[in-house]
């Protein structure tokens, strides 16, 4: 299910009114809120194959700690919406005795980093294949406001593209239309980058 509404990209597509053209709106806005999670670095949520910007329940198995800080936890993704559970086990059995408890660690959420509070724990994470696991919520909702505007941005882009599609021009009574490539917009971009999982490659 898409982030955007209809209704909110219609606002960005004032040719569009009435309800006829709703299954194409919705086609389109699944297909680019993937693309967008998928340019984020946003693997495909528990129990889907698809990805997704909307709020949902990730497992995630990480690596390695923070550099050479056992302190800190980088997530592959952010935003954090919540954190079910976290087990450091060299074993990767992720039994209870491994779990770290909620009041031993703190979150930021929007870096996406799990913090090991010093004086409630003498535990940390640890270093080694998917030695590290963690069960949260991630992803955005209608309050981030710059990636609905993103969003609906490359939405309208393609929904007006349509009639172009596979063509890079058209002579029409000798006059020349040359049409834009259906990319992510640069506008788009740019607002997405600050988004970005810490492994994504530029």
């Amino acid at each position: 299910m898409a982030l955007v509404t209809t209704d909110l990209l219609k606002e960005y597509l004032p040719e569009v009114s009435g309800s006829g053209a709703d299954t194409q709106l919705e086609n389109i806005l699944d297909r680019v809120e993937s693309r967008i999670a998928r340019f984020l670095g946003y693997p495909a949520p528990d129990g889907s194959n698809t990805t997704t910007l909307a709020v949902s329940t990730y497992t995630l198995y990480i690596d390695s700690y923070w550099y050479d800080d056992i302190t800190v936890l980088q997530l592959p993704i952010k935003p954090v919406v919540s954190i079910s559970s976290i087990h450091a086990d060299p074993d990767r059995k992720y039994g209870a005795d491994t779990e770290v408890n909620s009041n031993e660690f703190e979150i930021d959420k929007q870096q996406g980093l799990l913090i090991i509070k010093p004086e409630t724990s003498t535990v940390g994470f640890t270093k080694s294949y998917r030695v590290n696991k963690v069960v949260g919520t991630f992803g955005f909702t209608l309050f981030h406001l710059d990636l609905i505007h993103a969003v609906c941005v490359y939405a309208s882009h393609l929904y007006r593209a349509k009639s172009s599609q596979g063509k890079k021009s058209q002579s029409v009574r000798n006059a020349n239309t040359t049409y834009s490539l259906n990319i992510m917009p640069d506008e788009v971009k740019e607002i997405l980058y600050p988004y970005r999982a810490s492994q994504v490659i530029i």
